[in-house]
């Protein structure tokens, strides 16, 4: 397997630019991502992450920088990435009035796949019961699972999916992390968007940042909070300390009451609790410590982004 982050990997972007008229929407990109690695592509609406997807998978021409993906340029449109890679966009596009079997043995047969592999694919992502169902009668995460079992149908390599958990409730959103685990098990390569860091920080081996067309940050989830060098929120009920009182214990930086709770912050955690456990103050504790989410706004900010 090739290092992560190395020269050699599986994806090489370098330089990558892109633009629309004013607007500069890829503003030299470049990463790498290793054979077998969960690589995610973070950042606000209009940040750039779309785009750059589109050109890694030689779907759209960059106007300058390079792509090589398993060694091969994927722009001019080449037929021999074709069977290597799998694609799942964000707005899917099924077959009319097609069962989830017959849309999955469809597109198979594109590339010479039998029937039985195809079957499989429906095994894997939790739909071998849904099998003799019609696509329009599926429900939401459904839907979304018979997309990348369409984009697996012919066992790519790399496997690009882009925001495959959008508008989906927490229960599928859950159900189709187990997914996409069981694919990073079975050796593949993936890369993805998402809005939802939580999950970023769960899956991936490493996530990129963007906004405004650039990479702002670039590393393991952890690693990039850990950078942050942000405080750890303590959190008590209402009433268990004054402000006066937590404002007296060594190490405390700040105390916030809201009404509720009272929440003290430290980068001392240690000291802090051990005084409280003093002051008999540990029912109902919480102890809230940075995550990639306080990373990604404090690179991108918090005004909203239409």
């Amino acid at each position: 397997m090739s290092p992560i982050g190395g020269a050699d990997g599986t994806i090489v972007v370098a330089d990558l630019r892109k633009r629309y008229g004013e607007l500069q929407a890829v503003d030299g990109v470049s990463f790498t991502v290793a054979e077998g690695e969960f690589f995610g592509i973070l950042g606000p609406n209009g940040a750039g992450k779309t785009t750059t997807l589109e050109i890694v998978e030689g779907l759209r021409e960059p106007d300058s920088g390079s792509v090589l993906l398993l060694g091969e340029k994927p722009w001019p449109r080449n037929p021999r990435l074709l069977p290597r890679i799998g694609v799942q966009l964000q707005a899917s596009s099924f077959f009319d009035k097609l069962t989830a079997r017959e849309q999955l043995e469809t597109f198979a047969a594109l590339y010479g796949v039998s029937r039985g592999d195809a079957a499989d694919m429906l095994d894997l992502v939790g739909l071998a019961d849904k099998a003799n169902t019609r696509e329009d009668k599926l429900s939401g995460g459904q839907r979304q699972r018979l997309s990348i079992a369409c984009a697996l149908a012919h066992d790519p390599d790399i496997v690009f999916l882009d925001e495959p958990t959008a508008a989906l409730d927490p229960q599928s959103r859950r159900n189709l992390w187990d997914v996409l685990r069981v694919i990073q098990q079975r050796g593949k390569t993936i890369v993805y968007t998402t809005h939802y860091l939580d999950e970023a920080e769960i899956l991936c081996d490493r996530v990129a940042i963007m906004d405004h067309g650039r990479i702002l940050a670039m590393d393991s989830p952890a690693k990039l909070v850990r950078g942050l060098d942000a405080p750890t929120h303590v959190m008590l009920a209402e009433g268990v300390l004054s402000v006066e009182q937590a404002e007296t214990i060594p190490g405390v930086e700040g105390v916030n009451a809201d009404g509720v709770s009272l929440t003290l912050s430290t980068r001392t955690p240690a000291p802090v609790l051990a005084a409280l456990a003093e002051r008999g103050a540990l029912d109902g504790l919480q102890v809230r410590t940075a995550t990639l989410e306080d990373v990604f706004l404090h690179l991108t900010g918090r005004e909203y982004r239409a």
